[in-house]
Formats: structure tokens, sequence, C-alpha cells
């Protein structure tokens, strides 16, 4: 029986594959002893790539740490804006495209850098003449477009720390983070494009503003006309004295703006993650450490190169569009494409379109939009030609082996090495992932460290776990750390380092100083680190404590399956028994044949402990509008239950049919 101190390790993965010897050859990082030379003296190294930045003035310390808070670069000042575009106009970047934007309707704008400083300082001015400075709080609420990148520059480059609240969110969740905030400004659009439909932003911000109380703080809402030959969408109302255009306010200020000579541990920004219980938890992230990283991993994770074309998927609405898509790469003088709309519209194809009419060279997305292209087929893909791409990368979950396998053979043709990258919200970067031109992957695993990062499998009592399953943790403070929770500073500490409070880890380190992420993850014998899951999601089945991500991905394994969700269902004899919600791919019918097959096909892999004791064929499962499926919701499908909280789904009425099959066929 295992111990309750640890997760057993069940999945096991043979396939590896070592970087392209070309790729290698050409690759920024082809020496792995540079992991050693980060670890013999983690400040010096990260102190040389805050050098690459510029900096108005020195740090005089590298960290400052009295555990759990941590400061980074002491006493130096720098603007992130700055960093982003005034320090690429001296030379041939000036000229280069900085942004490279499509909406959904097919509508295309680009920006060089040159133009693109020119549209941050307007937007600064303007910031500065609605009275907003260095200190204040400004929301964003906007969808894909051009202006969200601006107006999160435009904040960096006044000071003022920005809440990007993410396009798809309702009014209560905008109402929420704008109050806990106090921001002075909201930042709009009339609408947007998704899925051929117009998102009525406005409508949804009016909503935040005039009911439940409203948002007392917010003094002036500057609000984005989103054009599509001509003509405005989603119908604002416009409220005399409060409400602005974006481009009446903006569009006659200058080209140029001075820049706000920052603190290293000046807020950047306020970012919002949901926890399980309570309210949304504000995420700091200042400016010196937070930027440093973020250049840092773009860097080196993705090999960027000065004429990649580098497109990150994500909404700027989450962490990923921040590091990935705004900071990191604007940092190191890239390409940067951006796209507002979905990826099957108008058709499946319209990822592969953009690759194939952009020749993007790097491509970053999440692993459930790849189990999404596995379930719509090959053909999409192999309508286009993808041969300009030469890294892909996947972010936001664990992506299972098989669909690590798909991505390989089917985007990338079995050249592009895959960069499968673990970091969170409040890790402000990637801490855990392959280097493309040193690393040998394997499928489902996130390797190792990035070089500077200290991170550990620890069981309940603080000890060490060099091969096998337990609780991960971060034992030294790094660069992009969150710095605190807005407003909370003791539930930051509860939430993050109270793990192995009062104990010593690992024979001589405090427990205080120990971050833990909430997942649990396991290491193999050769070191890498494999993460299964949120430990919340941890099924107990006859104390044996086994990762859900692991079941998944036996499951997703089966030629059938493009889509697994696994959760725990009270059982009398086991405590907990696997329940399965499984979407097949495009084409394939459910029977009770299949049922069984898939049940084997868990036993095969894995073994007898984790075999399904139901199986409930989906034809889609219920998603957050990040798209990560709402196990909570899914456990109180599989346990009878009434349903909890469905707000933040993308469509509500996928849990409600689920429900309804899975007490019909009578799984419950």
């Amino acid at each position: 029986m295992a111990s309750e101190q640890t997760l057993d390790s069940l999945l096991t993965e043979d396939r590896s594959f070592p970087p392209p010897p070309e790729f290698a050859r050409q690759a920024h990082v082809s020496d792995p002893a540079i992991y050693e030379q980060a670890e013999a003296d983690p400040e010096a190294y990260w102190a040389r790539w805050a050098g690459e930045l510029h900096w108005f003035r020195p740090w005089d310390q590298v960290l400052e740490w009295e555990p759990p808070f941590a400061k980074w670069f002491v006493g130096g000042t720098l603007n992130a804006a700055y960093n982003c575009l005034d320090r690429h106009l001296d030379g041939p970047r000036r000229t280069k495209t900085a942004l490279l934007w499509e909406g959904e309707p097919g509508d295309r704008k680009s920006f060089t850098y040159e133009e693109l400083h020119a549209e941050v300082c307007r937007a600064a001015n303007a910031l500065r003449k609605l009275g907003v400075g260095k200190g204040d709080r400004v929301a964003i609420y906007l969808p894909m477009i051009p202006e969200a990148a601006v107006a999160m520059l435009a904040c960096a480059r006044i000071g003022a720390a920005h809440s990007v609240v993410f396009g798809g969110f309702s009014s209560e969740s905008l109402r929420d983070r704008i109050n806990d905030a106090k921001a002075r400004l909201l930042i709009t659009a009339d609408g947007g494009y998704r899925r051929g439909g117009i998102v009525p932003l406005k409508r949804a911000a009016d909503e935040a503003l005039t009911e439940q109380g409203g948002c007392p703080s917010i003094e002036h809402v500057l609000v984005v006309r989103r054009h599509v030959e001509g003509e405005a969408v989603g119908g604002a109302q416009m409220e005399d004295g409060r409400d602005l255009w974006w481009h009446d306010v903006v569009a006659g200020e200058g080209a140029e703006a001075p820049a706000e000579e920052m603190d290293a541990e000046d807020l950047l920004y306020i970012l919002y993650t949901s926890g399980t219980t309570g309210k949304p938890k504000g995420i700091m992230h200042t400016t010196g450490g937070y930027l440093t990283q973020a250049y840092a991993t773009t860097k080196w994770v993705f090999d960027l190169k000065e004429d990649d074309v580098y497109w990150c998927t994500a909404d700027v609405g989450w962490v990923t569009g921040h590091s990935y898509l705004v900071y990191g790469p604007l940092a190191n003088g890239a390409t940067v494409l951006m796209y507002e709309g979905a990826p099957d519209a108008p058709d499946r194809g319209r990822f592969w379109k953009i690759i194939q009419d952009y020749k993007v060279t790097i491509f970053y997305t999440a692993p459930t939009a790849i189990r999404a292209f596995m379930k719509w087929g090959t053909e999409w893909p192999s309508r286009f030609d993808l041969s300009s791409l030469r890294l892909l990368g996947t972010v936001g979950e664990p992506i299972n082996p098989e669909a690590w396998i798909w991505y390989h053979l089917n985007i990338g043709h079995e050249r592009c090495p895959i960069v499968d990258t673990w970091w969170q919200t409040e890790t402000g970067a990637i801490m855990i992932t392959p280097l493309p031109g040193v690393t040998e992957t394997v499928p489902g695993s996130a390797t190792r460290t990035f070089p500077g990062i200290h991170a550990d499998i620890l069981t309940l009592q603080g000890d060490c776990i060099d091969a096998g399953g337990g609780f991960l943790a971060i034992r030294r403070p790094w660069p992009s750390m969150l710095r605190g929770i807005w407003g909370d500073p003791e539930r930051f500490r509860d939430t993050y380092w109270s793990k192995w409070q009062g104990m010593t880890v690992a024979g001589d380190q405090p427990g205080e100083g120990v971050y833990f992420p909430g997942d649990g993850a396991k290491r193999d014998e050769r070191g890498y680190f494999w993460v299964i899951g949120r430990i919340d999601d941890v099924l107990n089945v006859a104390g044996h404590r086994i990762g859900t991500m692991e079941v998944e991905s036996a499951l997703v394994d089966h030629p059938a399956v493009a889509e697994a969700a696994v959760v725990g269902k009270a059982h009398e004899l086991k405590g907990q028994a696997v329940a399965a919600f499984v979407t097949l791919k495009d084409g394939l019918a459910p029977t009770d044949e299949l049922k069984r097959e898939l049940s084997e096909h868990v036993v095969r892999k894995i073994g007898a402990i984790a075999r399904p004791d139901a199986i409930l064929f989906a034809g889609d499962l219920p998603k957050t509008r990040s798209g990560k499926i709402m196990r909570r919701l899914l456990k109180d499908i599989a346990e009878g239950r009434a349903l909890g909280d469905t707000t933040t789904l993308a469509d509500p009425s996928v849990v409600a049919r689920l429900k309804d099959d899975y007490e019909s066929k009578g799984e419950g």
C-alpha cells in the first residue's frame, strides 16, 4: 500500500528524442555545463541575465531574502516598456516588425518597433492626462487586439500597475477584480470577435460599473472601437463624463513620452487567479526580477533568433500572454504574432493557415488545443505548408504523451524540438522545461529545471524523493516569483509557504522558505520531472495515491480517444474509485465494447489499481474560458451532487448535458 507521504508513479514512457543535430549546432545553448555553472552561483548567473537589460541605475544587491519575502536587484531602477521598445530603436530593430496582428474576420495590422513605440507613447500621454500616474492601478478588459499590448506597455511606461482581466470573464468577475485593486481607469472595447460572434465587452463593463454597488474607484472608461470595414461592433453605449473613445483621446497625443524610472521592486502588474475557495487572489509581480526571468526564458527556451516569427496563442488575460506574448518576446526584440479569434473559425484549419501565411517559426500553445486538433484529425494540418516551423512548445497543463507524439508527427513533422513547459501565474515565468539544443525530450515530461531554478520532490514530512512521486517544491527564490497577494500578505504566506512550515526540509533547510505550487509530481531515474497535476485532483484508490494525469494519459494513448478527464468518486471499499469522461475522435461511435476496451487499455498501461469503475463518453468536456477542464464539476456529477459554480465555463450547457447523460446511464 502506498504511503500517504508520497504519490504512486504508475505511467512509464520509454520513447525519447534527442535534439536534431542541425538545430543543436545553431542553438543558443548547446553545452549542458550551463546547469552546473548556474547552480554554482545562482545570484551571479541571474545578475548576468539582468545585465542584458537596460537599467537607469544598477542594483546594489542581487537578492534580499527574508522568507517568504524576496527582493531582487535591490536599489536598481529600470522601466519595462523602455526595455521592450526604446532600447531597440538605435539599431536595425527600429524598422523591424515588432507585432503582426490578425483579427478573426481576417483584418490585419502590423507595427515596427518604431511604430509600436509611438503608439505606446501616445497612450501613455493620454493616461497621464486622465490623471493616471505612478502607483495607480488600471484595469484592462480587451479582446486580443493590438491595443491590449499597447495599453499594458503604456501602463508600464508611466509606472501604473495594470490588471488585465480576460475578455471572456463575466461582469461580476470584472467588478470583483476592479474593486479589489481599486483601479482608477478601465480600458475596454465596444466588442470583439469569437467564433464568428460578437463578444459585447462594453456592455459587460457597464454592468460591472453599475450593478451590485458598481466600481466606485473608476473615474474614466477608455473604449477602443473594434473596426471591421469601418463599422463598430458591440453597440457600445457611452456615458457622458465617464466614457471616452480611445481614438479620440489617444490619436492626438505626441509620439514621445518619458519612461518612468521604476525601482526593481515597484509593482508592474496584478493578475488575478481563482482559488479553490474564497475570492480570486491578486498575484503581484514587480519590475526587475520579473522582466529578467521573462527575458531569459524567452531567449533560451524558445531559442529565439533575430529572424524568427514567434506565435504564442495565449490570451493577454492570462499570465502566458503577459510573459510570452508581450514582455518576454518584446524585451528580446522579437517579431510577435497575435491572433484575435478561435482556432476553428471559420474552419478547423485557421491556425495552420496563419502559420503558413506568416511563415511562423515558433509555435507555443496549450495541450487542450492540441487534443482538440487530434480530435479534428490530421486532414486539417495536412492541407497547409508548415515547413517554416522550427520549434514547438506547450503550456498550461501536463501534456499526455500521445498528444505530444501527435504534435511531433503532424505539426512538427519530426524535425521540430518540443519544449513542454511548467510554470504558473505565481512563478511569473517558465520554471521546468527542456532547453531545445541540449535536452533529450521524453513525451509527457517537462524534463529539467531552467538553469538557476532549484526544484525538488518532497514528502509531506519534507524528505527529498530522488525517484518517485510526491509534492513539487521550489527550494530557492527565483527572480520572477510572486511578491505577494494584493492586500493580503497572510493569505500569501498561508497559501504558498506553509506546507512545510516548522519542519526542516531535506535535512538542513527551514520549511518556511520552501514554495509549494500545489502540484504533485514525480522524478524518474534520469532526474526528469513529470507534473502529475494539482494535489486537489489526486485520487486515493485503496490507499494508492494516483495522479489524474496518469490515468488520463493512459486513456488518450488509445487510438480512439481525443481527450479524457478523470475524477474520483466515493467507493465503500476502495475509498475512491476512478470515474472517466472520454471524448472520442471525430467519426468514431461510442459502444459498450469500446468502453470495455478502454478499461482494459488502462490496466495494460498502468495497472489494475487504475481501472475505471465508470466511463462516460462525452461530446465535449466542461472547460473554463482558458481551456482548462473543470474536474471539480465532473466530480460533482460522478458523486451525484448539485453542480457547483459554472459561471467561469466557456459553455455551461456542456456540464448540464453530461450530468443528464451520466445519471440516465446509471453511472452514478
